[in-house]
C-alpha cells in the first residue's frame, strides 16, 4: 500500500499511552497500522525488547516482522530482531521454559501425534476406540481447556454421545499428561494464564519486561488468550489490539467475539479507533457488505466501509434450478472471463459454506479444463477411496495405464506386495510386455509367490468383468462403477481400515459421491441423445477430465482458481468471487437454524451473518452470489428458500438473473420424468 496514512490510521499509529482498540474493517489496512505503530514506538525510544506483538500463525508473525524491518530500513535491522513477535503458543512456550522452576521442573511438549495417540489409548482402555473419532474428542477437550473448564464442569447434553464420552476421556487424558510431565498445545496458553494468576512474582517479571503489548486479529482470541493478555498488560496498560468484530467467525474453535466487544470493560479508559476506508473492493461490493452487516443484532461498534475507488459492476445474483446447473454456470462464467476478458484463473475464487459443496464445482471446473486448487484440504478427486475406484476403471479402459494398475494391484490387499510387483515389472520389461500382460500371464512366471498369483488372478477377473460390462453388455458407466466397487470389496476394506464408524461413513460417502458423478454423466448423455445433440465425451476422456492433476506443473498451480470454505477464505482476496449456495440451510447453516429454534438467545445466526460478510469482502472487482431453487434431499428434489442475507440486500444494489439450464440434468426435471413414467405404468395396470 503506497498511499499516506489516512486520518484514522494515523490516529492509531500515533496513539501514545494506555489501552487502544483498533476496529479494522475488511481491507482497511490493519497490518500496515500495527507494523507502523511498532515502528513508531521504536522511533520514540521504546526499547525493542520491551515490545511484544502476538498473532495466531507463524506465517503471520513472520510477515509482521518482515514489514516492521522494511519500515525501519537497514539502520533498524537490530531493533527488528530484538522485538518479540510471535504466536500466542510460541510466546507461551518461551514463558514456560524460562519459568521451569515455578512450573515444577522439567516438562515435555506433546505434539499432535502424541496427544492423538494418548486419546486413542484412553479410548481403547474404555473399549470405545471403535466407536469414536479421537480427533473430534480432542477438539472438545481443547475448547474446554481454553474456557478453563474441568471435566466436571462440562454440561450434560443427554443427547450428544461425543459430549458424554469426552466427559470420561478428559480427566484420564489429563492424568496421562501429568504422568508424563507433559503439556499439550493448549497448555502453552492455559498454563501461562495459570502461572501468571498463581505466582505474582512470575507475573511481575513479565510485566516489567514488556511495557507495550500488541495483538493482531483480536476478534479470534479465546478466553485463555484474553486472560494472558489481560494479566500481561495489567501493570502498564499499554495494550493495543487490532481486529474486526464483523469478521469474528471462529466460535466453533473457541474464539469469543465478546473479547473485542467488551474490550472497554476489560481495559477501562480505552481509546477506540475505527478503520472504515477500504482499499480492496469496489463500491458496489461494499454497499452489499454494509447492507447485510448493518443488520447484526449483536453489534456494538457500527462501521460503514467506504472506498475512493470509482466504478464497478453491480453485484450479480444468479438463480439456478439446481446445484448442478449452479456449478455449470460458475465454470462457464470463469471460462468466459478467461477467454473474453483475459482474467487469470488465480484471480478467481469459489467460496462455499461446507466442504461437501465443492464436489460439483470441482467436477464442472475439471470438465471445462480450468485449473484449480482447494484451500485447506484435498480435492474430492484426490481422496484415496475416490482415486482407488477411478483407477480400476482407468485400468479397464486403458490396459497400458501402468500408474493406475500399480495403484490397485494390491488394493484391497490381495497378497501382491512390493517385491511381487517388482518381479512382475521385471518380467514385463524382459519380455516386452505391459504390466497388465504380466498380471494376465502370472501363472507362467516361476518366481511369483502363490498368494501373489492368486491376487493377480483376482485382479484380472475384476478387470475382465469390467471390460465385458462396458464393451459387450454396453452397461452404463454409472452402473459399472458400482459393480467394480462391489467386486473389489472396497466398502469392506473401508469399514475395516477407517478406525471409527464415523470415518468409515465419511469415506464411503465419498465413494457414493463418485457413483452420483457417473450417474449424472449418464443422464446428461441420455438427455443429449434424446434431443438429437452430440454426445461430447467418451468414457476415457471423461476419466481423464476427472483425474487431471492440475498441481503437476508448478507454473500451472500458481495460476489456478481457488476453491475454499468461507472459514478458509479469511485473509484472502480475489478480483472475482463466486459465493455459491446462498440458501437457508446452507448459509445460514441448518445446524444454526436448529440451534436457534431450540434456544431463541442463540447467537450463531449472527456468526453466519459475519461469515457471509467475510465472503462478500473477499472480492476486489466483481462478485457473484448464487443459489439453487431445488436440491436433492433423501432422493427427492426439495424446494430451497433464498438465504435471509440475500433478502436483506436492497434490489437496486444487485443485478439478479435466472441461470439457463445448458443441458445439465436438474432434479426437478428428472423427478417430473420419473413421475410421468410411474403414471404411465399405473395406467397400463
Amino acid at each position: 500500500m503506497s498511499h499516506p496514512l489516512n486520518p484514522a490510521q494515523k490516529q492509531a499509529v500515533e496513539h501514545q499511552m494506555g489501552p487502544l482498540l483498533v476496529l479494522a474493517g475488511a481491507g482497511s489496512g490493519k497490518t500496515r497500522v500495527i507494523t507502523q505503530r511498532i515502528a513508531r514506538l521504536l522511533e520514540r525510544g521504546v526499547p525493542a525488547h520491551a515490545i511484544v506483538a502476538l498473532t495466531f500463525t507463524n506465517k503471520a508473525a513472520g510477515e509482521m516482522r518482515e514489514r516492521v524491518a522494511h519500515v525501519l530500513g537497514p539502520k533498524g535491522k537490530g531493533n527488528a530482531k530484538a522485538l518479540t513477535i510471535s504466536t500466542f503458543h510460541s510466546f507461551g512456550l518461551q514463558v514456560l521454559t524460562k519459568e521451569r522452576a515455578a512450573m515444577g521442573g522439567a516438562f515435555t511438549i506433546f505434539d499432535q501425534g502424541d496427544v492423538l495417540g494418548t486419546v486413542k489409548e484412553v479410548l481403547r482402555n474404555l473399549k470405545a476406540d471403535k466407536s469414536f473419532d479421537a480427533t473430534a474428542i480432542l477438539a472438545r477437550i481443547s475448547n474446554a481447556k481454553n474456557a478453563f473448564m474441568k471435566a466436571e464442569d462440562l454440561p450434560d447434553s443427554g443427547v450428544d454421545e461425543y459430549d458424554e464420552i469426552t466427559k470420561l476421556v478428559y480427566p484420564k487424558y489429563q492424568a496421562a499428561l501429568k504422568q508424563f510431565r507433559a503439556y499439550d498445545f493448549d497448555d502453552l496458553v492455559c498454563e501461562v494464564a495459570r502461572v501468571f494468576t498463581d505466582k505474582p512474582d512470575v507475573l511481575a517479571r513479565w510485566q516489567e519486561r514488556y511495557a507495550f503489548v500488541l495483538v493482531d486479529e483480536y476478534q479470534d482470541t479465546n478466553r485463555a488468550q484474553l486472560e494472558v493478555i489481560r494479566l500481561l498488560a495489567g501493570r502498564h496498560r499499554n495494550i493495543c489490539v487490532v481486529g474486526d468484530d464483523d469478521q469474528s467467525i471462529y466460535a466453533w474453535r473457541g474464539a469469543d467475539v465478546r473479547n473485542i466487544l467488551d474490550f472497554e470493560q476489560h481495559f477501562p479508559g480505552a481509546t477506540v479507533v475505527k478503520l472504515e476506508q477500504n482499499y480492496r473492493s469496489r463500491a458496489p461490493i461494499l454497499e452489499v457488505a454494509n447492507a447485510v452487516i448493518s443488520k447484526r443484532a449483536d453489534s456494538k461498534y457500527k462501521k460503514t466501509l467506504f472506498t475512493e475507488q470509482g466504478g464497478g459492476e453491480k453485484v450479480h445474483v444468479r438463480i439456478a434450478p439446481s446445484p448442478e446447473v449452479e456449478a455449470s454456470f460458475v465454470a462457464r462464467e470463469m471460462k468466459r472471463q478467461i477467454r473474453d476478458l483475459g482474467r487469470r484463473p488465480k484471480d478467481m475464487a469459489v467460496l462455499y459454506r461446507s466442504n461437501g459443496q465443492s464436489k460439483l464445482i470441482e467436477e464442472a471446473l475439471r470438465e471445462n479444463s480450468i485449473a484449480h486448487r482447494v484451500v485447506g484440504g484435498q480435492t474430492f478427486f484426490e481422496r484415496k477411496e475416490v482415486k482407488d475406484l477411478l483407477s480400476y476403471l482407468k485400468a479397464a479402459v486403458n490396459p497400458n495405464d501402468e500408474i493406475s494398475l500399480r495403484r490397485i494391484i494390491n488394493y484391497p490387499a490381495r497378497g501382491s506386495g512390493d517385491t511381487s510387483i517388482d518381479r512382475l515389472a521385471l518380467h514385463a520389461l524382459a519380455r516386452g510386455w505391459t504390466l497388465m500382460q504380466a498380471v494376465e500371464r502370472v501363472d507362467a512366471l516361476d518366481d511369483v509367490p502363490a498368494v501373489a498369483r492368486e491376487g493377480c488372478r483376482d485382479l484380472e477377473r475384476i478387470i475382465q468383468e469390467t471390460r465385458k460390462a462396458l464393451y459387450v453388455e454396453r452397461a452404463l458407466p454409472g452402473e459399472v462403477v458400482r459393480r467394480v466397487a462391489a467386486m473389489a470389496g472396497i466398502k469392506a476394506d473401508i469399514d475395516a481400515g477407517s478406525g471409527t464408524p464415523n470415518m468409515a461413513a465419511r469415506r464411503w460417502g465419498n465413494v457414493e459421491g463418485l457413483f452420483r458423478t457417473f450417474t449424472k454423466r449418464d443422464e446428461r448423455r441420455a438427455a443429449a441423445a434424446e434431443g438429437g445433440g452430440a454426445q461430447k465425451d467418451d468414457l476415457a476422456n471423461f476419466l481423464h477430465a476427472l483425474t487431471l492433476d492440475f498441481g503437476a506443473d508448478e507454473e500451472e498451480l500458481k495460476d489456478a482458481a481457488t476453491l475454499s470454505t468461507l472459514h478458509g477464505s479469511k485473509g484472502l482476496e480475489f478480483d472475482l468471487v463466486f459465493l455459491v449456495g446462498c440458501e437457508e440451510g446452507l448459509l445460514p447453516h441448518t445446524r444454526t437454524l436448529e440451534a436457534k429454534a431450540t434456544d431463541p438467545n442463540n447467537q450463531d445466526i449472527e456468526e453466519e451473518r459475519r461469515l457471509f460478510y467475510v465472503g462478500v469482502t473477499r472480492a476486489r472487482q466483481e462478485l457473484f452470489l448464487s443459489r439453487a431453487k431445488f436440491r436433492v434431499s433423501r432422493g427427492k428434489p426439495m424446494n430451497r428458500t433464498p438465504s435471509r442475507f440475500l433478502a436483506e440486500i436492497p434490489p437496486e444494489m444487485i443485478d439478479e438473473q435466472e441461470v439457463k439450464n445448458m443441458g445439465v440434468m436438474d432434479p426437478q426435471s428428472v423427478q417430473a420424468q420419473a413421475d410421468a413414467l410411474l403414471a404411465a405404468l399405473d395406467a397400463l395396470g
